[in-house]
């Protein structure tokens, strides 16, 4: 008759089992929970000690006798290195073969006889475990200086802006153009050349390109041609066609650059750039408007020398900075004046007190800002280099 052995089947890999020839329980069980004889047969011999597992040795987690290959730990089913065990379910007893059968284990596998004993459902660390880590975290830093860690990298909160950004932003051309105009050394900060890419600008930075200011802010610049019958103010209280709505549909504020009659027309300037439309009407700074009129005569041979000289008006004398003819027909002229001074019906009172009174009178330029072939009442924007001359001519 065989003899029978009472291993305990509780995992795979320890299942203690009886063997045929008695054996001690050290065998290698099976899921039956039976012994193996295979140990027996080699003598019994005991086996090699197992090499302790990576969270047994930082975590020192359960004696090393006690710990079987069922029971690794909750990283072997998906939870936390070195956390809580359960220890597998007992396995049944090994009968007699005869008898019943090799016995019937319970929780095989290192389970107990439900999923959520087996500690397939359990936490995966425990209060006394988190604890012991918390400790060891504030004693390895107990005495280390604390360091603030910065918002950002060194050098990211630098003041201002990369120049070919603001370059681009104001019209000059794509950014990769705008890199290439200060490759070519076309491009001035505050009066110094600049050629190397990144350098960073701040608003109150003076940029040129080409010797032109370069308008960095948010500022518009128009050129209305302003037809014969509009006002030359934004509102008019009598309900007048004026230049506000010429820019109705603009949400900033603008201003007219000085006043032309209501019977002349010609090019006016809007912008919202109040020390440049300041500079540009004060008489300091000299700002030349051309105005072409039509007058009837003959024309004396010294008119131009006699405007030039200058007339004296009801509120002092008044000078031309140039003169000249530029068409005829029988007794009507086209003349030319062009003059630095802004006094009300300037250019009407001059040539009437020289006995030729105006007919119709159009400003042609307004400084460097000429009104070409725009259309009567069509208002467009400057360019930049327009804007940057203008800027030059009164010193900004």
């Amino acid at each position: 008759m065989r003899s029978s052995g009472n291993g305990n089947g509780g995992n795979r890999n320890t299942g203690g089992g009886g063997s045929r020839k008695g054996g001690d329980g050290r065998g290698r069980g099976n899921y039956r929970g039976a012994g193996n004889a295979r140990d027996d047969r080699a003598g019994g011999a005991p086996q090699r000690p197992r090499r302790p597992r990576p969270e047994e040795r930082l975590y020192d987690v359960g004696p090393e006798g006690e710990r079987t290959r069922g029971s690794r730990g909750a990283a072997a089913r998906g939870g936390a290195k070195g956390g809580p065990k359960k220890p597998g379910g007992q396995g049944g007893q090994g009968g007699q073969r005869g008898q019943g059968g090799y016995g019937s284990g319970q929780g095989g596998y290192g389970g107990g006889a439900r999923r959520g004993e087996a500690g397939y459902g359990g936490p995966s660390r425990s209060r006394e475990f988190e604890a012991r880590i918390e400790e060891r975290v504030r004693d390895r830093y107990a005495d280390k200086p604390v360091i603030k860690t910065p918002k950002t990298f060194p050098g990211a909160e630098q003041e201002g802006e990369r120049l070919q950004k603001v370059l681009a932003r104001a019209g000059m051309g794509s950014r990769r153009a705008c890199e290439e105009l200060i490759e070519q050394a076309r491009v001035e900060v505050n009066g110094e050349i600049v050629t190397e890419q990144g350098k960073r600008v701040l608003p109150k930075d003076e940029i040129k390109v080409d010797g032109l200011t370069v308008a960095t802010q948010s500022y518009l610049f128009f050129a209305l041609n302003k037809p014969v019958g509009v006002v030359s103010t934004m509102e008019d209280p009598d309900g007048r066609q004026c230049l506000g709505d010429y820019v109705t549909n603009r949400e900033t504020r603008l201003f007219h650059v000085g006043r032309l009659d209501t019977e002349t027309e010609g090019v006016i300037l809007l912008t919202n750039h109040g020390e440049l439309a300041h500079r540009l009407t004060h008489p300091k700074y000299g700002v030349k408007k051309t105005y072409v009129a039509a007058i009837t005569g003959p024309l004396p041979r010294d008119i131009g020398k006699k405007l030039k000289d200058g007339i004296e008006l009801e509120d002092g004398w008044a000078r031309a900075d140039h003169f000249r003819v530029l068409d005829q027909v029988g007794k009507n002229y086209m003349v030319e004046v062009t003059l630095h001074e802004g006094r009300k019906h300037i250019v009407r009172r001059m040539l009437a007190e020289a006995g030729f009174p105006v007919e119709k009178l159009v400003r042609t330029a307004f400084g460097p800002i000429e009104l070409g072939d725009q259309k009567s009442g069509w208002l467009r924007r400057l360019s930049n280099t327009e804007v940057g001359m203008l800027m030059r001519e009164v010193g900004l």
